[in-house]
């Protein structure tokens, strides 16, 4: 799988091993070891993905982070030496679509890069017609990675679409909130099942007054897709 991967790393030595390791994958990779010519670089556009490093020199790597969020929703794979739980997690919550400590395996980031771009993309086999529910007022359509409520596109995180696409695969099936997470990560991560629930309620909100219909919790157990699919 191609693609335009910005490598954002304040630590040259680093910043090349990291680039030479997606390049061999197959990769355009530009990088900048400055938030300030990150934050360019990303207005101008062009970037797929970016491999983040939350603390930079200049520009604090948050600031970063939420510029890829807002303006394409380019997803980031945040590189960082803040290995605790609760800076994993305070990562995530601000829209890190995966989050990698050092020191760390460089084919490992490279494979982490792989799938978040799979699920960016929506990559499935080829032909997967819209599913609509609710009496057509939702529409999922995987190959096109669109949504539609009402007729009005859904502007979802890639984590977001993820959560949305695993539970309408299966309308009415309670998935665990461990189920969630490999479902959308494709593997288990520590600590992420903690913040599936902030996952929801960000995509309830973009679902207005029907996303505690759509979404629906089920005490104890995790969450499921309230409206039957059409026929």
């Amino acid at each position: 799988m191609s693609g335009v991967v910005l490598v954002v790393e304040d630590d040259r030595e680093l910043r090349e091993v990291v680039r030479r390791y997606l390049e061999r994958a197959g990769y355009t990779v530009h990088t900048t070891g400055s938030g300030a010519e990150a934050l360019s670089l990303l207005d101008g556009g062009g970037a797929d993905l970016v491999v983040l490093d939350l603390g930079l020199p200049d520009v604090d790597g948050l600031e970063v982070l939420a510029a890829a969020r807002q303006q394409r929703e380019v997803p980031v794979v945040v590189l960082t030496a803040r290995s605790q739980v609760e800076d994993r997690i305070d990562g995530l919550r601000r829209g890190a679509d995966d989050y990698v400590t050092k020191p760390f395996s460089p084919t490992e980031l490279v494979l982490r890069v792989k799938a978040v771009l799979h699920r960016t993309r929506g990559a499935s086999s080829g032909g997967a017609e819209s599913l609509a529910f609710g009496s057509g007022r939702l529409r999922i359509d995987d190959t096109r990675h669109q949504a539609h409520l009402d007729g009005i596109a859904l502007e979802l995180t890639p984590t977001e679409w993820g959560l949305l696409t695993a539970l309408a695969a299966t309308p009415g099936r309670v998935f665990s909130r461990y189920e969630l997470v490999n479902r959308v990560r494709g593997y288990e991560f520590a600590g992420y099942e903690r913040t599936i629930d902030s996952h929801v309620k960000n995509l309830r909100r973009k679902l207005g007054d029907s996303g505690g219909e759509i979404v629906e919790t089920v005490l104890g157990v995790g969450y499921r897709l309230g409206w039957s699919r059409d026929h």
